[in-house]
């Protein structure tokens, strides 16, 4: 035990075995819904369910595992909520391209981020955007997680007259939630440790008393065959042959690119990680992403990305890689209790997304909102992550005024060239899934 300590650094971090143990037991559960909704969205796509759901807990547990040991964050991985839709309804449906194909571009993109993290590219990338810009991305992150925790929550509904509207308060799931959520806050207030797992875990026992969760019909279960998708992506590769299809790669390479840097930033911000405005051993946190994501697209899922839900587990006290190393495990363990997953609905998730969304925007304090040059495209980024429900989509809002409004202000050198880079890159990504 104490050469683990020696290891994560634990005394140094002010953290305990306990205390990451909870920690990546609460980053797990506040994700674990991704092993049941990404089977559906790869399954519209005509990808096999249960071998996407095998192939989702084995690719987020080589990744978050790499990422605990080796890069030594509490920061998990796993097949990105977004790319998954963009990868069956855009590319495969909408394009009419067979998901072997699409696979075949996932592992394309891969191999193209494993060469940029080795080069340290994407590293120097994350480096140089600004303070109040990473600011921003963090706080744009808790608005949209918490925006999704209340989506989640039957709080807040689509409504075709004013877009979102209030939802039904009185339903049942959204009672149930709205306890979550409350009871949650309430211990949350109290500095009581582990509070948003034990929120979870009262409020998933409070759906089982009422009959709105139920109990599942097994505990253990064998996890389901890869053989459907294993190496389709790597056998299709050849099929990579038009316009169409580079373009597809190169928008895989965006959204994952910055979707990762943007949740890595954000998540370093709120643990405190980040040293004179740059990310500590950025290099084999992003080298983690490229390994699950090369792995996903072997064994058969999509890109993979660092998981917003990782602050749950830094908020109740994660500071090392060994929390990373736990939620690798329980990902492991899922797929012999794939049952039991079925009791961590949406509704007893969605509070720890709100909880956490608090105290994510908490960084909106420190961006400089006296400077109109700085503050607009930092509002860009924190408004864009929620209403385009993207956070690359976010960044990218802000990162292409961000030059113009420094040129504007006769601030041209202070602009770091890279910077200018990044926006010509944004303006040509959103006018390429604008189509």
């Amino acid at each position: 035990m104490s050469t683990i300590a020696h290891y994560f650094k634990l005394d140094e971090l002010n953290t305990s075995v306990r205390t990451e143990f909870i920690a990546g037991l609460t980053t797990f559960a506040s994700m674990a819904y991704i092993l049941f909704v990404n089977p559906t969205v790869l399954g519209a796509a005509g990808m096999d369910k249960g071998a996407v759901f095998t192939a989702t807990a084995i690719a987020s547990a080589v990744a978050t595992i790499f990422m605990g040991v080796v890069a030594l964050y509490p920061i998990a991985i796993a097949p990105g909520l977004g790319v998954n839709a963009f990868f069956a309804y855009s590319v495969v449906i909408g394009m009419g391209v067979k998901w072997e194909t699409a696979m075949a571009g996932v592992f394309v993109a891969a191999l193209i981020f494993l060469v940029l993290t080795f080069f340290k590219i994407r590293e120097k990338i994350i480096n140089i955007i600004p303070q109040n810009l990473k600011l921003a991305i963090a706080s744009g992150i808790g608005l949209f997680i918490a925006f999704i925790g209340l989506h989640d929550a039957g709080l807040i509904v689509a409504n075709k007259d004013t877009m979102v509207s209030l939802g039904h308060l009185s339903s049942p799931t959204s009672l149930l939630s709205i306890f979550g959520i409350i009871v949650t806050f309430i211990l949350m207030s109290r500095k009581t440790p582990a509070a948003i797992f034990i929120g979870m875990i009262l409020t998933s026992l409070a759906g089982i008393l009422t009959g709105l969760i139920k109990l599942p019909s097994a505990i253990i279960s064998p996890a389901p065959s890869l053989a459907p998708t294993f190496g389709a992506g790597v056998m299709h590769v050849g099929d990579i042959n038009s316009l169409q299809l580079v373009t597809v790669v190169i928008t895989f390479l965006i959204v994952t690119f910055f979707d990762t840097a943007g949740t890595m930033i954000g998540l370093a911000t709120q643990a405190g990680f980040m040293k004179n405005n740059e990310m500590p051993r950025a290099g084999r946190a992003l080298m983690a992403d490229a390994v699950g994501m090369t792995v996903g697209a072997v064994i058969g899922t999509s890109p993979t990305s660092a998981y917003v839900e990782s602050s749950s587990g830094i908020a109740v006290g994660g500071r090392s890689g060994l929390t990373s190393v736990f939620t690798g495990i329980f990902f492991l363990f899922a797929l012999l209790f794939s049952p039991l997953l079925s009791v961590v609905t949406s509704q007893v998730t969605a509070p720890a997304l709100v909880v956490v969304g608090v105290l994510m925007a908490k960084n909106l304090r420190l961006i400089d909102w006296e400077d109109l040059a700085i503050a607009a495209p930092a509002f860009l980024i924190v408004i864009g992550m929620p209403l385009t429900y993207s956070i690359s989509d976010g960044i990218a809002l802000g990162f292409i005024l961000y030059p113009i409004t420094m040129i504007a202000t006769g601030r041209i050198k202070k602009v770091h060239p890279l910077m200018y880079v990044l926006a010509i890159m944004f303006i040509a990504f959103l006018m390429i899934i604008a189509h």
